[in-house]
C-alpha cells in the first residue's frame, strides 16, 4: 500500500432524519476490534440499533513505558535534521506530550522549526500548526508515499530525514529514502501492545467462526495482525479466514488497513473517505442492501434483519439453528429447498431426523407454523 496508514479518524458525524429514526442496524451484530476512540465508534453503532460485541485486539502503550520514544527523540535533536515527515495528528500531539514529560519538549520543538516539515494530511497538519510549527507540503492523497515522492523530486542525498510513524510501519517508504542517500531517524510515538481482558478477542473470534457475527470491523493494520495471531494460538485461523471470506463481512478505516485482510483473501468493505463517520454509513449501506430480506407470504410480511424477524411489525424470537433455516428459505423467495442442500447449510451431515427438528422448532417459533411447507419428496419452502 501506499500510505503507513489510513488518516486520523474524524469526529463522527451527527445523524439526523429518516437514517436516525429507522435504526438502520436493528437486528445486526457488528465486532469492533478497536480500543483507541472506540467508544465513539460503539456508541454510533448502538444508535443506529446494532448489537456490539467489543473486543480490542491491541492498545495504545502509555507514553511512561515507552522508553524507546525518548531515545529515538533524543537522537533526532541531537541530529538536527534537514527535513521532517509527519504521518498522523495524534503521532505529533502524543510525540510532543511526551517530550515535555522527559523535560525535552522545548528541545523538540526547536530541532522541529529549524527543519522543512512535510505532512500527510490536514489533521497531520493542524497538529503541526497547533504546535507552533510550520509545513512546507503536504500529500495530495494523504498518504506517506506522496510525500516520499515529494522529496525525492527536491533530493535528499546527503540529508537527515526525521519520520514521525505510527504503530504499523511501511518500511519500503523508509527504504526509498534510504536507497536515495539519505539517513533516516524514525520515531514511533505510539506502539501497539496486548489490551486487557484478553480473553474477549478468542470470544470474538468464536463468535467470526460460527457466523454468530455480521460484520467485523478494523481501524488498524496491526489489530488485523492480533487477530490472526490469535487465530493461530487457537488453531482456527483458517476457519476465521473462511467465516470472513463468506459469511461475515469485513470493514476497515482505509486502505492500509484493508492489506492484510486483501492479504489473506478477504475483500474488505472500505470508504471513500477514511473517516469513521464514512464506515458507518457504508456498512449501513451494505446490510441494508445485501442482509436484510422482506418477503411477502400467506403468513403476513415477514422482515428479517440479521438476527430480527418481524412478522407484521411484530418481533419473533428465534434461535440460532431455525434463524439460519428461515434465512436460507425466505433467500429463495418461495422455491423448494432440498432436504440434502438444508442439511447441507446446517451442517447436519445429512441427518434426517436432526433436519426435521429443526424445521419443526422453526415452525413452533413462528406464529403461524404453517408459514414454512413441507414439499413431499423434494424439501421445504416459504408459503407465499
Amino acid at each position: 500500500m501506499n500510505a503507513l496508514a489510513p488518516a486520523e479518524p474524524a469526529q463522527l458525524e451527527a445523524t439526523s432524519g429518516p437514517e436516525a429514526a429507522d435504526s438502520p442496524l436493528e437486528g445486526f451484530r457488528i465486532g469492533v476490534t478497536s480500543h483507541r476512540r472506540s467508544r465513539d465508534l460503539i456508541e454510533a453503532l448502538e444508535r443506529r440499533g446494532a448489537e456490539v460485541l467489543h473486543a480490542p485486539a491491541l492498545k495504545i502503550a502509555p507514553v511512561q513505558e515507552d522508553i524507546r520514544l525518548i531515545e529515538d527523540t533524543k537522537a533526532i535533536i541531537a541530529a538536527r535534521p534537514d527535513l521532517c515527515i509527519a504521518t498522523t495528528a495524534y503521532g505529533m500531539r502524543r510525540w510532543c506530550e511526551a517530550a515535555d514529560s522527559f523535560g525535552i519538549g522545548e528541545q523538540l520543538l526547536e530541532t522541529l522549526g529549524a527543519c522543512r516539515m512535510f505532512v500527510r494530511g490536514p489533521k497531520a497538519r493542524g497538529a503541526v500548526r497547533a504546535a507552533g510549527l510550520a509545513d512546507v507540503g503536504i500529500s495530495s492523497d494523504e498518504t506517506t508515499a506522496t510525500l516520499v515522492d515529494m522529496l525525492l523530486a527536491e533530493g535528499v542525498r546527503g540529508k537527515t530525514v526525521a519520520v514521525q510513524l505510527h504503530g504499523y510501519t511501511d518500511v519500503r517508504q523508509l527504504e526509498r529514502l534510504r536507497m536515495s542517500g539519505a539517513t533516516v531517524l524514525t520515531v514511533t510515538p505510539y506502539r501497539w501492545v496486548k489490551p486487557d481482558g484478553e480473553d474477549r478477542l478468542p470470544r470474538l473470534i468464536e463468535a467470526v467462526c460460527s457466523g454468530n457475527l455480521d460484520v467485523l470491523t478494523f481501524t488498524s493494520a496491526p489489530a488485523v495482525d492480533a487477530v490472526w495471531s490469535t487465530a493461530h494460538e487457537m488453531g482456527v485461523y483458517k476457519q476465521l479466514i473462511e467465516s470472513l471470506k463468506t459469511n461475515v463481512t469485513t470493514a476497515v478505516v482505509g486502505p492500509v488497513t484493508a492489506q492484510p485482510l486483501i492479504d489473506a483473501g478477504i475483500s474488505p468493505l472500505i470508504p471513500e473517505r477514511f473517516r469513521m463517520g464514512a464506515l458507518i454509513r457504508l456498512v449501513c449501506e451494505h446490510l441494508a442492501l445485501n442482509h436484510v430480506r422482506r418477503l411477502d407470504t400467506a403468513s403476513g410480511n415477514l422482515e428479517l434483519r440479521g438476527r430480527s424477524l418481524r412478522i407484521d411489525g411484530v418481533q419473533v424470537e428465534l434461535a440460532p439453528a431455525p434463524l439460519l433455516l428461515l434465512r436460507a428459505l425466505l433467500g429463495a423467495g418461495g422455491a423448494v429447498l432440498s432436504r440434502e442442500s438444508l442439511s447441507e447449510l446446517l451442517e447436519l451431515k445429512g441427518s434426517v431426523h436432526a433436519l426435521d427438528m429443526t424445521v419443526s422448532r422453526l415452525r413452533s417459533s413462528l406464529p403461524d407454523g404453517r408459514l414454512v411447507e413441507t414439499v413431499v419428496k423434494r424439501g421445504y419452502r416459504i408459503r407465499v
